[in-house]
């Protein structure tokens, strides 16, 4: 189906340092500007962003330090950016979140402006999360082929749940999981520690996630001003932080960590190891 344009849409994607918007910076971007008239213009300019890449980033993305040494800086290539842009709507996949509000930041960081009046903007990824909802009742249809009665009771969504689970496991036996690096597994199995493993997202020390296991597996802060540092780093540094918390609005379960994170820094700290 051809798109019924009035004016050129494009759309575009990052490659970035990091998720934080804020602080973050561009890499990559590729443009695809689709005319009204159907026929398209695509651009991919590697950036370089003037901090060091994270390895870890880069693993995702497999742009690294070397390869964007030689290239421009932002604001070298923000003119070139605005021009293909200039008079057209927008659209992409998780657009609203992140690509947008990180590319006009990066505008706004080199002193020029990103005029958004008028300009429409279509998320691909809101759309399909609107049309496919993921919630317990589209999962109880999808699996089961039933519509869950009485949703959002206790009783009635634990056991719809233990359905969805039971008729997963029939649904996906034998099916292959293909990771990031393109490793493919069979992870759904009838195995609780198994489908642990595969269910569990991040590495979370706390239950909410305000602080996380690093590669190297220690405890780092994963929010605010101490984002990325371990946290035995920043008590050791700023001894206040750790008061601030447990006096703070934080989960007693958080506060039972950090609690717990300083209690082995002083004894560390008489024991000498």
């Amino acid at each position: 189906m051809k798109l019924n344009l009035s004016r050129p849409l494009v759309f575009f994607d990052l490659e970035t340092t990091g998720v934080n918007v804020g602080v973050d910076k561009i890499v990559e971007i590729s443009m695809l500007k689709v005319m009204p008239d159907g026929s398209t213009e695509i651009r991919t300019e590697l950036i370089n962003p003037g901090v060091p890449i994270p390895s870890e980033v880069s693993k995702i993305h497999g742009i690294y330090d070397k390869d964007v040494a030689d290239k421009p800086h932002f604001e070298q290539i923000a003119p070139a950016i605005s021009s293909f842009m200039k008079g057209c709507d927008m659209a992409g996949y998780n657009l609203l979140k992140f690509d947008l509000p990180l590319l006009v930041e990066e505008f706004l960081r080199v002193g020029q402006d990103f005029d958004l009046r008028g300009v429409q903007v279509v998320d691909v990824q809101n759309i399909f999360h609107r049309m496919e909802p993921r919630n317990l009742r589209a999962a109880y249809k999808f699996y089961c082929g039933e519509t869950l009665e009485n949703a959002h009771s206790a009783e009635a969504d634990t056991v719809a749940t233990y359905k969805v689970l039971l008729s997963q496991l029939d649904f996906y036996k034998d099916t292959p999981y293909i990771d990031e690096d393109d490793n493919e597994t069979y992870p759904i199995k009838n195995s609780v520690s198994d489908l642990a493993n595969f269910s569990t997202t991040g590495r979370n020390v706390d239950l909410v996630g305000h602080i996380v296991f690093d590669e190297q597996d220690r405890e780092v802060f994963n929010f605010g001003k101490h984002k990325g540092k371990t946290v035995e780093q920043v008590f050791a540094m700023e001894p206040n932080y750790y008061d601030w918390m447990m006096k703070a609005d934080f989960p007693l379960y958080t506060k039972k960590i950090i609690h717990s994170i300083r209690l082995r820094m002083l004894g560390s700290k008489f024991t000498g190891k």
